[in-house]
């Protein structure tokens, strides 16, 4: 569900469905999840709000790429555990 928020004047349920359509085909690959229509005489301002993808961050521990440490044996676990955190100053 698509929320929709029009300011400045009406827009019927058909121009609301067409301009969501348009979204929709805009941004094959984006989640929208919110609109904000701003008419302003003849013209029309539209604000696509979108959800949050899923993020898996992924760091370089102990000389391997990984995202989680669920597949490390112990020793390498123990790797991660003696590993010394450098900070930027």
């Amino acid at each position: 569900m698509i929320r929709v928020n029009v300011t400045g004047g009406e827009l019927s349920k058909n121009e609301i469905n067409a301009y969501i359509a348009r979204a929709e085909e805009k941004y094959p690959n984006g989640e929208v999840n919110a609109m904000d229509i701003k008419i302003d005489g003849d013209y029309v301002d539209i604000t696509y709000r979108y959800c949050q993808p899923h993020f898996d961050r992924i760091r370089r521990i102990t000389g391997y790429l990984v995202g989680t440490l669920d597949r490390f044996n112990n020793a390498k676990y123990a790797e991660v555990q003696d590993r010394v955190k450098h900070s930027l100053s």
